[in-house]
């Protein structure tokens, strides 16, 4: 798991049928040795742009969606309420 702050909404009117109803966001991580790569995201919980959330990526980000098929690889599992390390 990652975690990273939520930068943009992502609009993609055309994509995989299996993607229709998801909502697209990018996030920035932050720390470790990935600190700044940018990724696209799928936000099932409603977080919001300017959010510290945490990210599962890859088989995990699509179990949490229930699809193991899914073309996903990243997705928003928890808004961070408080960074110990502020």
């Amino acid at each position: 798991m990652l975690t990273a702050k939520l930068v943009d909404s992502i609009w993609a009117t055309r994509k995989a049928d299996s993607l229709n109803g998801f909502k697209f966001m990018q996030a920035e991580v932050i720390g470790g040795s990935t600190t700044g790569q940018r990724l696209v995201v799928v936000d099932t919980i409603g977080a919001g742009i300017g959010d510290k959330v945490i990210v599962c990526t890859g088989s995990a980000a699509r179990k949490l969606l229930g699809n193991d098929e899914i073309p996903v690889d990243a997705a928003v599992v928890g808004i961070i309420d408080e960074d110990c390390n502020v």
